[in-house]
């Protein structure tokens, strides 16, 4: 590597260590938006494996609570 890639290589370390610093509540939301989706993704996902269920005892069962 030569010695202006690893001085922008380090700049720009620094400039994302700044940034997620200064921004810190933009990022938790950026990174709390993709674990929920990761989440979903994997329900939907464990969800396709199972039997269906009708709608009413789904309906049902939420009803009772």
């Amino acid at each position: 590597m030569e010695i202006q890639e690893k001085k922008l290589k380090r700049l720009l370390k620094s400039a994302m260590r700044e940034a997620i610093h200064e921004e810190r509540t933009l990022f938790y939301d950026l990174i709390s938006e993709i674990i929920e989706d990761i989440g979903l993704a994997k329900a939907i996902d464990e969800g396709k494996k199972t039997k269906k269920v009708p709608k009413e005892e789904i309906y049902k069962i939420l009803r009772a609570r």
